[in-house]
């Protein structure tokens, strides 16, 4: 795989606002959809190699990846933010610096929570109440993720950061590389084929390990051989020495966008012990299902990375007209695409399980039920994800974080718990539109009402022109396309 010609980003601030935001966000939803069937196709192999044990094994351990991200991912938000409105100012030096910062962060962070989980892993996967069964397979899997975690945390760092800087193509080039080194190893690795150790389950997580270590170093040859904006040379190496300053801006912001992601995440650790309980085919079904969610949620993933780097890099302008159509024309096809996109999984389950599980499973009836019933909320979420990137883009992340943690607990917890003696399993699955639905109700009244254009990532105010539209009392002109 060759990497196109020189990429050193592009000016989000100018020219048509839709065509940007789905140039943008096309290539972002190509690296999404590589990591999801890259996920997909290794759970196809653990699946047809070491059968439903394996596969209810990897689904309570990529849950607990997920936590485990959480912890140091806000950081390489917070910085990606500084970054784009750094840019958008025309600041390189102050990109640079953040880009330092967070990766001093981030590397260190994660190889603490490395080493941290690694030890504790059995514990956390008791604590799941993850089956005895599959308990062995579990750790087995789990304790190789977790060797892996600084490496994959950096490549994840440094894409979304070039993101920031206007370019969503070399993340896409590197990500289809690690997709191709681990889908290929992971058959190897797991059934010994050739002269490749017979690993089994761990053999997987090796196989993910190795590629993210390929990938994120080729990225950096890569970044310094194209000579790209956010490379550091010379004196420059010092800014992996974080000032004051910015970290205090990047552990301010992070902990509360890495705080988004861990109650989502705990949610789901909730909502697996939920399923747990229901027996090992259920849980396989609602594995199943959770694959066909990662697809569900990448357009709403993809649109509003585009919406955080495009209104990061105005905000940095001062263009809080460009901002608030950034929001409605991202709603707009939010909408349009994740809506086609629930209506193709729910047409087609059927033959898309059956990859993953024998024909004649059980678990698969189970698994086209929780689909009818939960992932239409997907189209909610992406809408609520849209108003989140945008007011997390000047620094507004603790009212995302309440309205997160609302959706999550008293709502859809609730909900599973309350209505569980009443519904049966049923209650579970309902109570994931309902969370959707919470959520985006109140990110769009946050988004309407809050205060949050007055708000700075970096402690310095840097959009006088933000409040002159307030005090002009200008309405958010993509209101008229959210709503519509």
């Amino acid at each position: 795989m060759r990497p196109p010609g020189k990429t050193n980003g592009r000016d989000l601030t100018t020219g048509s606002i839709g065509r940007t935001l789905i140039v943008f966000a096309l290539p972002t939803l190509g690296a999404n959809v590589l990591q999801s069937l890259n996920g997909s196709i290794n759970t196809i192999w653990v699946g047809r190699f070491l059968g439903e044990g394996a596969l209810a094994a990897t689904s309570n351990a990529n849950i607990i990846m997920f936590l485990m991200f959480g912890l140091v991912f806000g950081f390489g938000i917070a910085a990606t933010i500084l970054v784009g409105q750094a840019i958008g100012r025309h600041d390189l030096d102050a990109a640079r610096r953040a880009f330092g910062s967070a990766v001093a962060l981030v590397v260190g962070g994660s190889v603490v929570i490395g080493a941290l989980g690694w030890l504790f892993a059995p514990e956390i996967l008791r604590l799941l109440a993850t089956p005895g069964d599959a308990m062995p397979l579990a750790l087995a899997y789990l304790r190789v993720i977790f060797l892996g975690l600084p490496a994959s945390m950096l490549l994840i760092l440094m894409m979304a950061v070039l993101r920031g800087a206007g370019d969503a193509v070399t993340p896409l080039w590197f990500m289809g590389l690690a997709v191709l080194i681990d889908g290929g190893l992971n058959p190897l690795l797991i059934d010994g084929i050739g002269p490749f150790p017979k690993m089994g389950i761990a053999g997987s997580a090796t196989a993910t390990l190795i590629a993210n270590h390929v990938a994120v170093i080729a990225l950096a040859l890569f970044v310094y051989a194209r000579d790209m904006p956010l490379r550091l040379r010379g004196a420059e190496w010092r800014y992996l020495l974080p000032d004051g300053q910015l970290v205090r801006t990047i552990v301010g912001k992070g902990v509360p966008i890495g705080a988004q992601m861990l109650v989502m995440s705990t949610s789901g650790l909730t909502m697996m012990g939920l399923v747990n309980r229901l027996g090992v085919e259920t849980t396989a079904a609602y594995g199943v299902s959770q694959q066909l969610w990662t697809y569900l949620q990448m357009p709403a993933l993809a649109i509003g990375a585009g919406v955080s780097a495009m209104a990061a890099q105005n905000i940095g302008a001062g263009r809080w007209d460009r901002v608030n159509r950034i929001t409605g024309s991202g709603i707009a096809i939010n909408v349009a695409v994740t809506g086609t996109v629930v209506a193709l999984i729910l047409l087609f389950d059927r033959p898309v399980m059956t990859l993953f599980l024998a024909g004649t499973s059980p678990a698969i009836g189970i698994a086209r039920h929780i689909q009818l019933l939960s992932s239409w909320n997907f189209i909610l979420f992406g809408m609520a994800m849209v108003f989140f990137s945008t007011v997390r883009a000047n620094g507004a992340v603790l009212a995302p974080l309440a309205i997160l943690v609302i959706a999550m607990y008293p709502v859809r917890i609730g909900f599973a718990l309350a209505m569980r003696p009443v519904i049966g399993a049923d209650a579970l699955w309902w109570s994931f539109p309902l969370g959707s639905t919470a959520s985006c109700a109140m990110a769009w009244a946050y988004y309407r009402y809050g205060g949050w254009r007055s708000l700075t990532m970096a402690g310095v105010r840097q959009g006088h022109q933000a409040r002159g539209h307030l005090a002009a009392g200008e309405e958010p002109a993509g209101m008229d396309h959210a709503i519509s």
